[in-house]
Parts: C-alpha cells; structure tokens; sequence
C-alpha cells in the first residue's frame, strides 16, 4: 500500500512562508508528479513527505497511519535524489545492497534483492562494475535500484534526471515509466520540466509560491487550465495570451490559444501578421510571426509549410480549442 494523505500541511523557515496550506492526496499506485517553476516549493513539499523537513503545521498520514513527527527511516519510503549518491569504492551489486546489509538481512535474501532489482533495470551486466565505470544513465538506475530492494510503500524522485544530457533524459523517463508498471508502486516525483510531467504522470500536481494551482491528469490540465498560470506553464511551447480587442470580443480579459490550435493561410483569416523566424524541426515548424494590434504570436506549423520571414499570413483560431480568462486570471465557463 502507498496511500498519501496531506491535511493542512504548511513549511516556515523562520518568518518566511515556503508552503502555507496544502491538502493533497495520492492514491495507492499513482504515479504523481509535482512541477512547478524554480522556488515553487515542490522539492519542500517532497521532502515533508520523506521525513527529511519538519512540518510547520499540519499532518501527513501514510496508509491511514500519522508520520508527521515519525523519523524517515520509519516511513517505508525510499528516496531518489538528483546526485546519485554512490559509493565509489563498492560494486554496483554492493551499493545496490547497502541499505539491505545496514537492515540486518541475511545474505541469501540479499542476493536475491539484488539479482531481481539488477533483472527490472538491465543492470544484470554490470553488478561487478564500480559506478567510475557506468554512464550516467547507468548510475541513476543504480541508485533507483537501491531504492527497488527495500521494496517501500511509494518512491520519491527529487528531479534525478537533471544532471543527464536531453538524449538520456528521454531514454530514463521511459525507463521509469516502465518500472512504475512493472511495480504498481506509488511514486511522487518532482520536476521543474513541464514536458516530464506531462509524458510521466498520471496526475499532475502543479505548484505556485507554494500553493497548489491545480490538480488532474495532464490531459485535464492542457484541456482545461484553470488559470492563467497552469495554462501558460503546461504545454510546449507555451499558450499565446492575447488581450485587448481580440479578447474583448470573446467577453474576456485575456484569451489563450495554442501554437498548434492555430491554422495559418496566405490568403484569408482572422488575424493578419507577418511572419518573423521560422524554426525547422523536421515534422514541425514553429512560426514566430507578428500580428497587427495583437503583437507576438507562436504558430506550431506543419514540417512542410511553405512561408519565410517577412511573409504576409492570416492566422485563425480554432474557436472550440480557445480559453477565455477574467481579470481575475481565472477561466470563464465555456
């Protein structure tokens, strides 16, 4: 079991609010993803839940059970942090078991850990090399792997792909994707990387000044943002905000279309412009163009388009596919 629950939990570090008031609770097996920009509090917020950081206030509860003031040891979680934190002296196979040998376990029952977490991450090859000797990659899934043996009731991830290149960042988000079907364990997992949330997680959990914006599955929030602030952080590239006229006269103060929710013409729309820089990529082009009284927009474009800078085009948005906000910041009812 790794049911999470947060009641009224709050963080100071003396007169200063990191988290003021947070209710949240993750189900048994999800795989839940906290993002947020840069000092949002997420990493706090994961840190609570391991035992790392003293709540403020409030109670956490694991499985029905209060740990709020329990030591982390006694949580059953096991932690995944961005260094790797190996011991460059030991095996794979020994700092995989380091944590089963501080726990008293016997041998046998050891080397079966071992062999069946080395077996889930295609480490099997490796378990006599020393992490001096493995990529980056390989380490991370040593240190997941440590984690693995003391088979816990959830994983918490404190943005562990951070320090690998974008290749292997793609390939260890499959990678962890597929261990969390293998598993069916609860993971929580914290990013600042809207792309890994949303290719991740089951449910998104998207933070602000330490306040919680919103809550649902990535689907959920690029379909329906509930403010202008999870509408311009999910998504890439990033909604266009668009006020004045244009909003007006859809009875709002801001309007939001995506890139891709746009159709671009060289003969007739909605909004003329004229195209500025275009980037290349292949089966897509992103098109930055300027629109007369509106200003810039980002156009997510076919591979194929046929249009260069300085080109006059007419944009038109798809209107079932447009979010409306008040003055408030806050999405109007459809």
């Amino acid at each position: 079991m790794g049911n999470i629950a947060l009641k009224n939990v709050s963080k100071s570090f003396g007169s200063t609010t990191i988290i003021p008031n947070i209710d949240l609770n993750i189900e048994d097996g999800e795989f839940v993803v906290f993002v947020g920009p840069s000092g949002c509090g997420k990493s706090t917020l994961l840190r609570l839940i391991a035992g790392l950081e003293d709540t403020s206030g409030g109670a956490i509860s694991i499985d029905g059970r209060d740990v709020t003031r329990e030591a982390p040891a006694k949580r059953k979680l096991a932690m995944v942090f961005q260094s790797y934190a190996l011991y460059p002296h030991m095996t794979v196979a020994k700092n995989i078991a380091f944590p089963l040998k501080m726990a008293g376990e016997d041998q046998a029952t050891i080397d079966k850990k071992v062999k069946d977490a080395a077996r889930i991450l295609n480490l099997t090859n490796y378990l006599e090399r020393r992490p001096g000797q493995l990529s980056g990659g390989q380490r991370q899934r040593v240190a997941i792997g440590r984690a693995i043996v003391r088979q816990p009731s959830a994983f918490l991830f404190d943005e562990p792909l951070s320090n690998l290149d974008a290749a292997l960042r793609g390939t260890m988000r499959l990678e962890i994707s597929e261990l969390h079907h293998q598993l069916k364990t609860t993971m929580v997992y914290v990013t600042h990387d809207q792309v890994e949330a949303m290719t991740m997680a089951d449910k998104i959990v998207v933070l602000n000044a330490g306040n919680i914006e919103q809550v649902g599955s990535p689907m959920e929030l690029y379909k329906t943002p509930k403010n202008l602030f999870v509408a311009g952080f999910i998504g890439s590239p990033k909604m266009n905000m668009i006020q004045g006229a244009p909003a007006e006269k859809y009875g709002a103060k801001t309007i939001g279309i995506r890139p891709e929710h746009l159709n671009i013409s060289t003969s007739a729309g909605d909004w003329k412009a004229t195209v500025g820089v275009a980037e290349h990529l292949g089966s897509d082009t992103f098109l930055h163009v300027q629109a007369d009284g509106i200003g810039t927009i980002n156009v997510r474009a076919d591979g194929e388009v046929a249009v260069k800078h300085g080109d006059t085009v007419y944009l038109t948005p798809d209107k079932t596919k447009l979010h409306r906000f008040g003055a408030d910041g806050k999405a109007l009812v459809q």
